[in-house]
């Protein structure tokens, strides 16, 4: 008899926690009664199904994310280009979901990467590497998002955001990129040299041209002092020898002399009776 009364009681157990059933702040619920559904249940909290009849479906409310694996597509000029991108999505009608994809995740997550193939594709197709590497990225990730939120409309489910993360070049067009890029430096360099050098020739030639005034004024100048300071040696000269004119005839003799006898090995042939020696020979006048 007691064992009979455990049975019982672990039978009322086992149909009362197949008759309870709790729906989490971040799901949704959808009853089930022979594959049909009877409801949907988006506030939490414990709720009630018929055992053995109804069954219950729970979908995850929050935003879920499709890393899309890598992919290859052509740009509008046949390179190569290698694309990394991720989807953010979330199901915003359970029942719509459930019936399109019978709530099948991998199901929607094949099918939103084969519409962002799609448009990724289209949309490289239509633009240069430089393009799609730099300047119109946001557009083509906006017009993806566009086009997929058509295309899965009858999935009950919504496009949160489309991102690319990485755009890599094949190693094809990664040369021919390098290559394009160092010829493009190589000009850019070659014409600031040629610049550089254009600069150069002016610069130094009007350093020549004020060098060739500058020394012009200096022997100028330096004419006109000279040409001031012997008029004034002369000046000089002519009075000393107006006042005392033997003087004056000796100190220049002794010049003479001087400048004449400097080197040793001077050899000079000539009449000891010319006016030379007359200050060396009393005798000469």
């Amino acid at each position: 008899m007691q064992k009979l009364g455990l049975i019982i009681v672990a039978a009322a157990f086992f149909v009362l926690s197949s008759a309870l059933y709790t729906v989490d702040e971040t799901q949704t619920a959808i009853k089930l009664r022979l594959g049909e559904i009877v409801s949907v249940e988006k506030e939490p909290g414990l709720k009630f199904k018929m055992p053995f009849v109804n069954n219950v479906v729970k979908f995850d409310d929050r935003v879920q994310t499709l890393d899309a694996p890598s992919e290859r597509f052509l740009t509008g000029e046949k390179k190569n280009v290698i694309v990394d991108s991720y989807v953010k999505w979330r199901i915003v009608d359970a029942e719509q979901f459930y019936k399109s994809t019978g709530g099948n995740l991998a199901r929607t997550n094949n099918r939103l990467a084969q519409i962002i193939k799609t448009g990724l594709k289209s949309e490289f197709s239509k633009r240069t590497i430089a393009d799609v590497v730099s300047g119109e990225r946001s557009e083509i990730m906006s017009n993806i998002a566009t086009l997929a939120k058509k295309d899965i409309s009858e999935f009950g489910i919504e496009i949160v955001d489309v991102r690319i993360k990485r755009i890599d070049l094949s190693q094809e067009v990664s040369n021919s990129v390098y290559r394009r890029m160092q010829a493009e430096r190589q000009r850019v360099a070659k014409e600031f040299r040629s610049k550089g050098a254009e600069e150069a020739e002016v610069i130094r030639a009007a350093a020549d041209k004020e060098r060739t005034i500058i020394l012009a004024d200096a022997y100028r100048d330096s004419e006109i002092i000279r040409g001031e300071g012997d008029a004034i040696s002369a000046s000089n000269y002519a009075k000393a020898y107006s006042k005392n004119a033997d003087f004056y005839s000796f100190h220049r003799s002794l010049e003479s002399y001087k400048k004449s006898f400097s080197n040793q090995n001077d050899i000079m042939v000539l009449n000891p009776n010319t006016e030379f020696f007359r200050h060396f020979n009393p005798a000469v006048k």
